[in-house]
């Protein structure tokens, strides 16, 4: 009996060996109907069908796992295996996060990619120092001014309530003398239906996500910058995996960061194109208003230039070559 049982015990070993599943979270902050979110859907299905179900990926969007700002922390602590995050968002820690959230540094998906290039090898490097690696990362559309009122130059946004969400969305408000006020992608739409929030610097994605149509009527598109969403791994949780299994989420991180930049492009398009057919003004800025905005540019790459010292000045040389 006793060998009986024995047997039984070795043959039930042998078959959850053989099926032995890892299963992962990847927190994000966004919509489930966000392209980053559908992006990352892709991306958990590529991983469970490349490793026949072995390592199974649940993606929870809309910050229904972690609040935007402790994505980057749970990661880090292994609370999450991996999760999404906006790079820009963590400037404070580390001027590097926030090099594509520079206004009018990198205004083109062309520029935006060069930046990549200058840019991912620090930012691996700093990763790996806290116990992570980045997967892939994707830009976000360029980002625009969304008003109540017209806007023909800064001075026009003198006082208004303007959603911040980085420490560089922070500073523009501070240098056109708007209010800042730190409203996170989730929160947006009751802040602007409560008129906490008048006026804004993001995506035609956003917008439509937030159905900013509903409540502003301009949209400006400037083109400041293009910031990136980067996926990001814990280090322990990738290196417990085997290695075909290691091969697989790099390969499907591969492939979701080109289907991202190519779908991010789509949206651009698509999305402006929403918020016109819902009686938005979508328009080109004033030159005053374009001029206006360089020159905040300016100060913010000369500030930022200060506090990321010769790091960032390679950075800004590589990209720049």
């Amino acid at each position: 009996m006793k060998h009986q049982f024995a047997l039984m015990a070795a043959a039930l070993a042998l078959c959850t060996g053989a099926h032995a599943q890892t299963k992962w979270d990847l927190p994000a902050a966004y919509p489930a109907t966000n392209f980053h979110s559908v992006n990352l859907a892709n991306f958990a299905a590529d991983v469970d069908k490349a490793t026949s179900g072995k390592l199974q990926i649940t993606v929870h969007p809309g910050a229904s796992l972690f609040k935007a700002p402790e994505i980057k922390r749970a990661v880090q602590g292994g609370q999450a295996q991996a999760g999404e995050i906006l790079l820009a968002a963590y400037q404070n820690e580390w001027q590097m996060f926030g090099a594509d959230g520079l206004p009018f540094l990198a205004t083109s998906y062309a520029d935006s990619k060069k930046l990549y290039q200058a840019q991912k090898p620090i930012l691996e490097k700093k990763l790996a120092e806290q116990g992570m690696m980045l997967l892939y990362a994707v830009p976000w559309p360029p980002q625009g001014i969304y008003s109540k009122k017209p806007v023909a130059s800064a001075a026009d946004l003198k006082g208004a309530k303007w959603r911040a969400y980085s420490p560089a969305t922070t500073r523009i408000a501070e240098l056109v003398g708007a209010q800042p006020v730190t409203v996170q992608a989730a929160e947006l739409s009751q802040a602007l239906a409560t008129g906490v929030v008048e006026a804004n610097m993001t995506s035609g994605a956003t917008g439509v996500d937030s159905k900013l149509y509903e409540h502003l009527k301009y949209y400006y598109d400037v083109q400041a910058w293009l910031p990136k969403n980067a996926v990001i791994v814990n280090k322990r949780a990738f290196d417990a995996l085997d290695k075909p299994t290691q091969d697989a989420v790099l390969k499907a991180g591969a492939d979701a960061e080109a289907r991202g930049w190519e779908k991010s492009s789509q949206v651009n398009t698509d999305t402006l194109a929403t918020l016109k057919a819902n009686g938005m003004a979508v328009e080109p800025p004033s030159a005053t208003l374009k001029a206006d905005m360089q020159k905040v540019g300016e100060t913010m790459v000369k500030e930022w230039l200060g506090k990321a010292g010769p790091e960032g000045q390679a950075m800004l040389d590589a990209y720049r070559k």
